[in-house]
């Protein structure tokens, strides 16, 4: 090829070198655009929640009591059934009276003799003053009638005492209901010799329930402080969580039950009153208690949007350039599936939803609004 024929192409080949390098550049920048991954983000948003703390329960009865013979004798007539609801009075258990009504016969007649014995003394007090006045005896004498009549009125005391005794022995063989309820167990059967203190029963009052439960010293002191961060609101109904995972349909009460901490283990117990209409609930059941912990306005983080590193959380905030950087936050407590944003993040700042794994520091993605469902789940899980 000659000269003038390469002056003649030249211009032709600086074309096609510029058309093929734009051509290259434009592949390049497509394939990095291609290679941006496409990110759910969503808005921190704020909150007022309520979350609930859970504490192991021991529930008894609003009234439990053992039913025990205060006499010794012979169980001659058992009136209830077990498991069988009872009135306050009703009788319950009878032991053989034989003995005791003797005893009661007995009492009456010594009574009876003291006030006959009284009634002579008085008479001879009376005569040995007429005695006294026309100086047949000595005024001695009458001192003695009246010490006599003294002495007898004291006989009258103790025998209307050990008559009042064998009355209310008597009325002990008879068994009453303290209150009503329902009765347990009766181990016992009729002709059964029974000591004092035997066990013949015992009676719970289950129209309603106390649940009691230990708070630390911390939480405590988080309660009666109204701390801003972290506080209970103790008129606020409580729940009950039954052994079978149930939810109790009634609401409850919590109150303190004890004016000091236990020094073992540092916990203050507490009570919790809830209703029983229907019987459910018997006596040395167990159960979570759920006390409600207020927070007011909070602001709240999804888990899918966290990861830790070396026990720091983190999240990951989206840029106005769409770049996303590693942000550390101080997480609050969890609220289903997600956390109490205390420190380091605000309101309305945009965080990568979910897809943490596939990011790192300084990273371009192309931001993509969460699912709306994602984010009413959001609000659901934290009131």
């Amino acid at each position: 090829m000659n000269t003038n024929t390469l002056t003649r192409a030249l211009p032709a080949i600086i074309v096609l070198a510029v058309f093929i390098s734009a051509c290259t550049g434009d592949a390049k920048e497509a394939e990095s655009l291609t290679n941006i991954p496409h990110t759910p983000v969503a808005e921190i948003i704020e909150l007022d929640t309520t979350i609930h703390q859970d504490y192991v329960a021991s529930i008894h009865a609003y009234k439990n009591v053992e039913i025990r013979s205060r006499l010794k004798g012979f169980l001659d007539k058992i009136y209830v059934d077990e498991g069988s609801e009872v009135a306050q009075g009703q009788p319950l258990f009878r032991l053989n009276d034989t003995e005791y009504r003797a005893e009661l016969a007995r009492a009456e007649a010594v009574l009876e003799n003291a006030v006959a014995d009284r009634k002579t003394k008085a008479l001879e007090v009376g005569r040995t003053k007429l005695l006294v006045d026309k100086n047949i005896v000595s005024p001695t004498d009458l001192e003695v009638a009246e010490a006599q009549l003294s002495a007898a009125d004291s006989r009258i005391k103790e025998a209307k005492s050990q008559l009042q005794h064998a009355k209310t022995q008597l009325a002990y063989t008879t068994i009453r209901a303290p209150f009503s309820g329902r009765i347990d167990r009766i181990p016992l059967k009729e002709g059964s010799l029974l000591d004092e203190g035997t066990l013949l029963t015992s009676i719970s009052d289950l129209s309603k329930v106390y649940a009691y439960f230990e708070i630390s010293e911390q939480e405590y002191l988080a309660i009666v402080a109204n701390e801003g961060v972290r506080t209970a609101d103790p008129s606020m109904p409580v729940q009950l969580t039954l052994a079978n995972g149930m939810v109790y349909p009634h609401e409850g009460k919590a109150e303190f039950a004890e004016n000091e901490f236990e020094e073992t283990t540092g916990t203050i117990s507490l009570r919790a009153l809830f209703p029983n209409p229907d019987g459910l609930i018997k006596h040395a059941a167990s159960g979570k208690v759920s006390v409600p912990m207020q927070h007011g306005q909070n602001l709240v983080v999804h888990q899918k949007s966290v990861f830790e590193i070396q026990d720091r959380t983190y999240v990951y905030k989206v840029g106005e350039d769409s770049t996303v950087t590693m942000v550390p936050f101080k997480a609050g407590l969890r609220v289903g599936h997600y956390y109490l944003v205390e420190d380091g993040l605000n309101a309305h700042d945009k965080i990568v939803f979910e897809g943490v794994q596939n990011l790192r520091d300084g990273m371009k993605v192309a931001p993509q609004i969460a699912p709306s469902s994602d984010r009413h789940s959001i609000a659901t899980a934290a009131n």
